[in-house]
């Protein structure tokens, strides 16, 4: 079972409806790309194993659904999931977007956080403090490592220009990266450069690994920094 494996780790992927999160989890765990890939309305839930400086770690990603009112607690019914293919619970929104209050119990025990936002829609941009707010007030590790994505850099109608990420990247010690759920630039580096940082960690996941007997394999020296070779700025 999973002998070889030394850790797995809860990974979450936020941002605002219609960013790209269910694409950059498709294009990531299956290299598929689906450009009518319906909204997210529930959760999405997958599984992938990577190897990361000679680690071997399981990652189990949670896409958050696209909508989240003040009625999120109250009403639920089934749903779907467009990347999963099968029926899962949600909540009844009853169609309003201006309260996005998720469950402690979807934030419990992440080791990682990707913040997605689409570089072609700045309010998606402006609404990253909301999203930063709610990690912080729900979250239970104080030392949970974040991951800034600005997506859809194949598009041409850029209005966030990439120098705005870094910065607001740097603001909040994340690290960054701009990617293409489409055409697949950065996606795999995000993922690689998130795990590498929990890794690098310990206290994000040793606990969970004291009887196990794994061990962490450590980068040869002299070996260039970062698992894409510094596409990511690690901050």
């Amino acid at each position: 079972m999973d002998e070889d494996v030394l850790t797995t780790l809860k990974i979450l992927i936020i941002g605002e409806s219609g960013v790209g999160k269910s694409s950059l989890l498709l294009r990531f765990t299956d290299d598929t790309f689906d450009p009518e890939l319906a909204a997210t309305i529930g959760v999405d839930f997958k599984v992938k194993t990577i190897s990361v400086d000679g680690n071997k770690a399981k990652l189990a990603i949670w896409v958050t659904l696209y909508q989240q009112t003040e009625d999120f607690f109250l009403k639920g019914q089934i749903g779907f999931s467009p990347t999963l293919k099968w029926p899962i619970w949600q909540y009844d929104t009853a169609g309003q977007e201006r309260f996005r209050t998720l469950t402690p119990s979807y934030y419990r025990g992440a080791q990682g956080v990707i913040l997605v936002y689409d570089v072609t829609r700045r309010d998606t941009f402006v609404k990253l403090d909301n999203w930063l707010n709610e990690l912080e007030t729900y979250c239970t590790r104080n030392d949970i490592v974040n991951m800034l994505v600005g997506n859809k850099i194949d598009k041409e109608n850029r209005e966030v220009d990439r120098n705005e990420g870094l910065k607001f990247a740097r603001k909040h010690s994340m690290l960054f990266i701009e990617a293409s759920a489409k055409t697949c630039d950065g996606v795999q580096c995000a993922f690689e450069e998130l795990v590498e940082k929990i890794i690098q960690t310990p206290g994000l996941w040793e606990s969970e690994n004291q009887n196990k007997g794994v061990k962490l394999s450590h980068r040869e020296e002299g070996q260039g920094g970062g698992a894409c070779g510094g596409y990511c700025s690690v901050l």
